[in-house]
């Protein structure tokens, strides 16, 4: 029992002795609850990926939790209190990490819905001036610098859930808010059709963000800029 009893107080005091890291690596631990380790999302599709996002796109959405223009109270809870600059650091983190992304998800809708899908992605609507997903997500669909962020590599579900949220009001932007336009002008089977051949989509490697926003964007949008 004696020597248990040491053996317990020479680990307790190792335990109290070993300094705990501080770095930005180890506060963002806490979002791996939710997002994934180093940020890479988790089986639940309705936590996105926020590795390797354009930092200035982190940076918003962060604000945007913390001054309630998204509403989500685990998020609002964990960034309420916290200033312009360390939500910076966090984002600038998060830009910074690459790791795989997991495979895509196999499509659950009919072959012409996905069509319609992929033209919507990456030609539009001319008829109801309705912009090309690409046009300002990027031509390979990973997002520009400094604040779009990338389409693929997105959970069908969380997808289908944030253009719920932009039409219900609750997810919301710098105005401009070109999203809500967007999003205003798709009926629920166009939101299908793009979420559905958005997931289905393999994601290479390589994509990064595109180095910079097109310059002239189709639509006003406040949130192009961090």
């Amino acid at each position: 029992m004696r020597i248990l009893l040491i053996s317990l107080l020479a680990v307790s005091a190792l335990v109290r002795a070993a300094p705990v890291e501080d770095s930005i690596a180890q506060r963002a631990v806490a979002c791996a609850a939710c997002h994934g380790k180093e940020g890479r999302a988790t089986r639940d599709g309705f936590f996105p990926r926020i590795a390797g996002k354009p930092a200035g796109y982190l940076y918003n959405q962060l604000i945007n939790f913390r001054d309630g223009r998204r509403q989500f109270p685990q998020m609002r809870h964990m960034v309420g209190q916290l200033s312009d600059d360390y939500l910076r650091e966090l984002a600038d983190y998060f830009a910074g990490l690459h790791p795989p992304y997991p495979p895509a998800q196999a499509p659950a809708v009919p072959e012409a819905l996905l069509q319609r899908g992929q033209r919507l992605v990456q030609e539009g609507d001319a008829a109801r001036k309705l912009p090309a997903c690409a046009a300002c997500h990027g031509r390979e669909l990973g997002g520009t610098q400094p604040a779009v962020p990338g389409l693929l590599g997105l959970p069908r579900d969380y997808l289908n859930a944030q253009f719920g949220a932009w039409k219900a009001g609750t997810r919301r932007a710098a105005a401009p808010d070109c999203m809500a336009q967007v999003v205003r002008q798709l009926s629920d089977e166009d939101v299908v059709a793009v979420s559905a051949w958005l997931a289905a989509q393999p994601v290479p490697e390589s994509l990064r963000p595109a180095a910079a926003a097109p310059a002239k964007p189709p639509l006003a949008c406040g949130s192009m800029q961090p």
